[in-house]
């Protein structure tokens, strides 16, 4: 404690010493040659540096206390007892220090918490199709090629939400902003749903420009249209209905809404769907949601800086519509 109280006041010592040297120097060059002089001098300073330093020692004491014994616990560590106004400043800035450690610590450990119970839901699900899969194999004479390619896509698109759940944390290391086609990006997450819509009998209208372009990341914005259609016709019960897929250009932004006829959603679950793993009654019917759909397209919505907004009437079914700011149209009418 000592040793590490001289070496932060050496300089100050040293200093002091030169600044004595230098007034008996004075006194000798001014004519006052006697020792008595110089020897009262030196001593009263010696006396005045040694109390103002043993003063410090005092009030540092508890410090170097501290920070010279390792604590048992963080709460002893954030104690306040420091008197001087550097080290009441150095306490203020560890608490401030240790409150951004906690919140980053507390949004890792919600992460890891989500990224579990997701991969714990989906393995779950994945029971399902593998069930019907291995059904299906067992069954004599030929084999049903149309529901084995449904259970495939199921897990096909499982898959892929755990991919792109994993891949949210990186976004920005994954994201690669382009001038991108709408009516073409539409176009190519339809078809490759296309055995969806024909096992449901569910019919995609598409109402999309093909001079409409939009700046985006075109890998996750076709994972966030693929959600929307996968929900509109996973909520659409009744054959021979439609999606509506439409675009149309509002004070210089391109809106993209995808409508559908399907039960919609309850006004106490409107609120909430944007929720992690909250599937609410329509997904308790279907017993198939894993709550995680539409909020990773919030998400990604949210980190490309597109406004998503949802709208729904029991019964008449949900419209889900993503805002495209400051765009324009690749050629003018």
């Amino acid at each position: 404690m000592i040793r590490l109280f001289f070496r932060e006041h050496a300089a100050f010592i040293i200093f002091e010493f030169l600044l004595v040297v230098f007034i008996l120097l004075l006194f000798w060059l001014d004519g006052f040659r006697r020792a008595d002089t110089f020897s009262y001098v030196f001593i009263i300073s010696t006396v005045l540096i040694a109390t103002f330093l043993l003063a410090k020692f005092v009030r540092r004491y508890t410090f170097y206390k501290r920070v010279l014994h390792k604590p048992d616990t963080m709460e002893k560590a954030l104690e306040r007892n420091a008197k001087t106004p550097e080290f009441l400043e150095a306490e203020r800035y560890l608490h401030d220090l240790y409150k951004l450690y906690q919140d980053e610590v507390q949004a890792l450990y919600a992460t890891q918490s989500r990224q579990i119970r997701f991969m714990n839901q989906w393995v779950h699900q994945m029971k399902t199709p593998l069930a019907v899969l291995e059904m299906l194999l067992q069954e004599e004479g030929e084999l049903d090629k149309r529901s084995m390619r449904e259970e495939l896509d199921r897990m096909k698109a499982g898959l892929e939400t755990v991919l792109m759940n994993a891949r949210i944390e990186t976004f920005e290391e994954d994201m690669q902003i382009d001038q991108v086609q709408l009516q073409a990006l539409v176009q190519e997450t339809i078809s490759e749903n296309k055995r969806l819509f024909i096992s449901k009998r569910v019919y995609p209208v598409i109402d999309v420009p093909a001079d409409f372009i939009v700046t985006t990341d075109r890998k996750w914005m076709k994972f966030t249209i693929g959600q929307f259609l996968t929900n509109a016709v996973k909520y659409t019960f009744e054959p021979e209905r439609k999606v509506f897929v439409t675009a149309n250009c509002r004070e210089g932004d391109i809106l993209l809404t995808v409508k559908d006829e399907g039960i919609g959603i309850p006004a106490s679950d409107l609120a909430r769907i944007r929720r992690p793993f909250f599937t609410g009654e329509n997904g308790r019917k279907t017993g198939e949601s894993t709550g995680m759909g539409l909020y990773l397209a919030d998400e990604v919505c949210k980190k490309l800086g597109h406004q998503l907004d949802i709208s729904s009437s029991p019964g008449e079914g949900t419209a889900i519509s993503v805002l495209f700011h400051q765009q324009e149209q690749a050629s003018k009418e």
